[in-house]
């Protein structure tokens, strides 16, 4: 299924049933008075988190949702019957927006969360209502109430502790399929990743954590260059950035300071938040360096950048050096704050 992470949708709430104007006719009993029942409240719409579901997809299909409307009072006092709510099924992460405020209404980050998006009109008043010692044959009642409309933008933020960064080739999706059972696509040309992917990395009998492949950032991603950065938002809720250097770069090709930079550049022009976010230098493709030089080669790098952090030099391709970082990874998990929605 193609991986659609944004998506506009129009939600109408139901209409209110109109009041009824109805006088009691019983036989033998004159002078009845006013029995018109009032009208029943419109159905809401609201959206409910499914754990079933993990892309909008669904939503490039049918964009539009109406609620059911209540029905109209009836003599003898009979309220109308309140229409149905309508539940909108989401996949878990998805942020909802109104567009013409630009107001977020609600994040639907737990599991069989529902928001309450389009609140159905409320039912009209039937001439029972109006009846007083002065005015005791009423005449009039109320039309119910029109319920909410909204435009509104869903956009899902995937649920993972790990978020891979890093520039074009530089073996994110090799490392993911290293670590994990997920299996995104490898060639040997850029943007070959055109949509996140998700792993679990199982690092023993009980321990493991989810893993986020996006797609590489390049320089100009703030302006739309590649593919932009429409993507990061999949990183704002992780726990942890592992962000891939090439150390066996291409020649004609930005030597590994030079892309670092880069993408810690885009990464800050997006978010501050995603900026700040607790990140690993993880330098890959260590095979392509001759193993006595190693250990040099990736000092060299972290003294260039001014780095401090955790350092870890693997091969994807070969898988040196992932059992290593996937326990190391799993150990920081266990022991820091559980992510915050």
């Amino acid at each position: 299924m193609k991986f659609v992470d944004e998506a506009i949708i129009r939600v109408v709430a139901g209409n209110g049933g109109r009041g009824c104007v109805s006088f009691r006719r019983e036989k033998f009993i004159p002078k009845g008075g006013p029995d018109g029942g009032n009208g029943g409240d419109g159905g809401s719409i609201l959206l409910r988190v499914n754990e079933g579901t993990n892309t909008l997809a669904d939503f490039r299909f049918r964009r539009r949702f109406k609620a059911e409307n209540g029905r109209g009072g009836a003599g003898k006092d009979m309220t109308g019957a309140t229409g149905s709510d309508l539940y909108v099924d989401v996949p878990v992460g998805t942020e909802v927006a109104d567009v013409d405020t630009g107001e977020t209404l609600g994040d639907l980050a737990v599991p069989g969360a529902v928001l309450l998006v389009a609140r159905g009109g409320e039912g009209g008043r039937g001439n029972a209502r109006f009846k007083t010692s002065t005015n005791r044959a009423p005449r009039q009642s109320t039309p119910g109430q029109p319920g909410e409309g909204r435009q509104l933008k869903l956009s899902l933020k995937l649920l993972a502790d790990v978020g891979l960064l890093g520039a074009p080739n530089a073996g994110k999706s090799t490392l993911t399929r290293a670590l994990s059972a997920a299996r995104p696509k490898v060639a040997d040309y850029p943007f070959t990743t055109l949509h996140p992917q998700l792993g679990v990395v199982r690092v023993g009998d009980e321990s493991s954590f989810v893993i986020a492949d996006i797609p590489g950032l390049i320089e100009g991603a703030a302006e739309g260059t590649g593919l932009g950065f429409q993507f990061l938002r999949h990183l704002e809720r992780n726990r942890l950035l592992l962000h891939l250097v090439d150390v066996g770069a291409e020649p004609g090709a930005l030597e590994p300071l030079e892309t670092f930079r880069m993408v810690t550049a885009e990464l800050a022009r997006y978010s501050e938040k995603l900026a700040t976010l607790p990140r690993w230098l993880v330098v890959n493709k260590i095979d392509l360096v001759p193993a006595d030089e190693r250990e040099q080669t990736v000092n060299a790098i972290a003294t260039g950048l001014g780095w401090t952090g955790p350092v870890f030099a693997v091969s994807a391709a070969t898988g040196e050096g992932t059992k290593e970082l996937s326990r190391a990874v799993a150990d920081y998990l266990k022991a820091s704050p559980s992510r915050v929605h």
